[in-house]
């Protein structure tokens, strides 16, 4: 009996070791990251393709560089509230060094050490460079502060537990930075960057399982819409057959369809960002999208 409880009592030991080391959020030092002379004007680009103002900037208010967040998004497992990234010190990121925002961005955990929800879309900004990071934080933080801080998010039990998002970071986030494609044209590897990255495209044009993952079979291919209200369409070329590279590109630059007609819902404050990219940005990320093999 004495031997049963013994190993009992390991099994459990054994088991918190485990559970503590799949759930513990993980952060980038500041060692790690090399000296860097920011670049504003690659910040400023990074900052539309990422689409920071479409969720961060305060509600009822003209200027969209105003980022104190609180725009309510609403999800399955409740709704999602957007906090204060302005670079006011108390109340958004003023305070936050370099190496806080780097791991917010690629490994979702805040300075205090929480995990982030995965509303927070760093499974895709983890794919990005660190130092377009950087030019990224650099650009933000000439922005204009704005006191205040947002409500907390209003989930339901127990997709409120953030302990569990370690398990939930374990089955998602491979910490795996973008990798060109030696086999590609330049301009093709940065649509896929912007893409895949920054642009997190796949974030909402892609269907999610039971545990909120993207079903990567079926990545790019629509699915419902999150806030509950219609589809987010397919993006693949079984929906987009019929769109040139140029079709696709001024999507992204106008928000215009080849039909003449132009997107709405959420795609409309997505393009109000994009439009802010270089037309050669635009250009790959169509050849990017034009490339992509039909998925049902």
């Amino acid at each position: 009996m004495r031997r049963l409880l013994l190993a009992l009592v390991l099994l459990g030991l054994a088991g918190a070791v485990a559970f503590w080391f799949v759930t513990r959020p993980q952060s980038i030092a500041a060692g790690e990251l090399p000296a860097h002379k920011p670049n504003l004007e690659n910040g400023k680009v990074m900052f539309f393709a990422g689409g920071c103002a479409g969720c961060h900037t305060t509600p009822k208010q003209d200027d969209r560089m105003r980022l104190g967040g609180g725009m309510a998004l609403r999800s399955p497992y409740g709704t999602f509230y957007p906090p204060n990234i302005s670079p006011d010190p108390k109340d958004g990121i003023g305070a936050w060094t370099e190496a806080n925002f780097v791991t917010a961005m690629v490994k979702g955990t805040s300075p205090d050490g929480r995990h982030y929800f995965p509303s927070f879309p760093y499974t895709s900004y983890q794919r990005m460079t660190f130092a377009d990071l950087r030019d990224m934080f650099a650009f933000i933080k000439t922005l204009p502060p704005v006191s205040g801080r947002e409500r907390d998010h209003d989930i339901r039990f127990p997709f409120n537990i953030r302990l569990s998002l370690g398990g939930w970071k374990f089955l998602y986030l491979d910490g795996r930075p973008f990798t060109p494609d030696p086999n590609r044209p330049v301009q093709w590897n940065r649509g896929a960057y912007l893409v895949n990255g920054p642009g997190h495209c796949a974030e909402c044009h892609s269907p999610r399982d039971l545990l909120g993952g993207i079903v990567e079979a079926r990545r790019f291919a629509g699915g419902p819409n999150p806030e509950g209200e219609g589809t987010i369409p397919n993006i693949t070329q079984q929906a987009l057959g019929e769109y040139s590279e140029k079709d696709i590109a001024e999507v992204l630059a106008s928000g215009t369809t080849p039909d003449g007609d132009s997107v709405g819902s959420s795609m409309a404050a997505v393009v109000r960002n994009t439009s802010q990219l270089p037309a050669s940005d635009h250009a790959a990320m169509a050849a990017y999208i034009k490339s992509l093999p039909p998925v049902k």
